[in-house]
């Protein structure tokens, strides 16, 4: 099984046990998810969820990506598939009646943000790693990243989908991606006493939280908000390009080998958003975009040039940013029909 399902205590526990892998879901997983969240929603004996991996290196680092690569370069139904089960999941963690507590000690990019963000209760660690890289691979930044990184503070959740940089456990708390910072020894002790009193679950992280250092991305943030500032992709390369600084001469040096078509995405994700009515509506909309994604080239592309040759070198198409045009943006961001639209259930 790649999913612990286990109640220890008064929780139910889903532990993520695809070590290999980092623990990237996989459809199967998603499954597993939603059925014990199903069963655990009128079980009176579980009065809390706790999600955390059970060996290796984790928390999460994503999804399926080689699959949704694979079924990309064929019909595309293989990846809708998964994709419509892991918004399932992300939604039906948002809206679940139950306190869920998320243990983001280690990696957590894509998928384990997914899965992590929509919880009640948000442990980051020393160890802590968080990052939606997906630009990098001609995806965009899904399960509900338009929705929380537009909620960040000024233009910081647009340099992160744009770039995909990573951010520490620190950052994460500054930024409320967690509420809580607690030191990865701890983390046993931790999820021994919320099994036992999982109403308090709050008060015990709190006790046991510790200093989680400087986040260092505030101190960057008056930069990162002017250099970030627009909507419009090229105009953050053009600002980039006219700053000159060590520091932004860096990020457009990123920006220039990202997918021109998954930035501009990105930005209308984001600006969508921030004024997206309720999340079920923002899993709608990026299931929508990324039944469109996953019929385009990108994917495949930026799979081959970073996970499989690892060349680095992708080949994007369209190939430069004034070759996407609003035009496409807006087929891509078209509501389905309505038997093809995402549905919660």
């Amino acid at each position: 099984m790649s999913v612990r399902v286990e109640i220890d205590g008064r929780v139910g526990r889903l532990r993520l046990d695809r070590a290999e892998a980092l623990h990237a879901l996989t459809h199967g997983m998603c499954d597993t998810m939603l059925a014990a969240l199903e069963d655990w929603r009128d079980d009176p004996a579980v009065q809390a969820v706790v999600i955390d991996h059970a060996e290796g290196r984790g928390f999460c680092a994503g999804g399926d990506i080689r699959m949704i690569a694979a079924s990309s370069a064929i019909d595309g139904a293989e990846a809708r598939a998964f994709f419509a089960a892991e918004y399932r999941l992300n939604h039906r963690l948002f809206t679940y009646a139950k306190p869920v507590i998320a243990i983001m000690d280690g990696i957590v990019m894509g998928g384990g943000v997914g899965i992590s963000q929509p919880c009640k209760l948000r442990v980051a660690t020393e160890r802590s790693r968080f990052a939606m890289p997906e630009t990098a691979i001609g995806l965009f930044p899904d399960v509900g990243g338009g929705w929380y990184l537009s909620r960040l503070p000024g233009r910081i959740g647009q340099y992160l989908a744009l770039t995909g940089a990573r951010i520490d456990g620190a950052e994460m708390l500054a930024l409320g991606l967690a509420t809580h910072f607690v030191a990865s020894e701890r983390v046993a002790e931790a999820t021994a006493r919320i099994a036992a009193d999982p109403q308090a679950a709050e008060a015990i992280l709190s006790e046991l939280s510790g200093e989680p250092g400087e986040a260092a991305i505030l101190s960057r943030q008056g930069e990162i908000d002017r250099l970030f500032a627009s909507d419009d992709f090229e105009e953050i390369l053009s600002v980039l390009d006219a700053d000159g600084g060590e520091w932004a001469s860096e990020q457009l040096g990123i920006l220039r080998q990202r997918a021109p078509l998954s930035c501009k995405v990105s930005l209308k994700l984001l600006l969508d958003g921030r004024a997206m009515p309720t999340f079920e509506d923002e899993m709608r909309q990026e299931y929508a975009v990324a039944t469109r994604i996953v019929q385009r080239p990108d994917i495949v592309e930026g799979v081959r040039a970073v996970i499989v040759d690892k060349d680095h070198a992708p080949r994007w198409d369209p190939a430069t940013p004034d070759a996407v045009s609003d035009h496409m943006i807006d087929r891509i961001f078209a509501p389905l029909d309505a038997d093809d639209e995402w549905q919660p259930r």
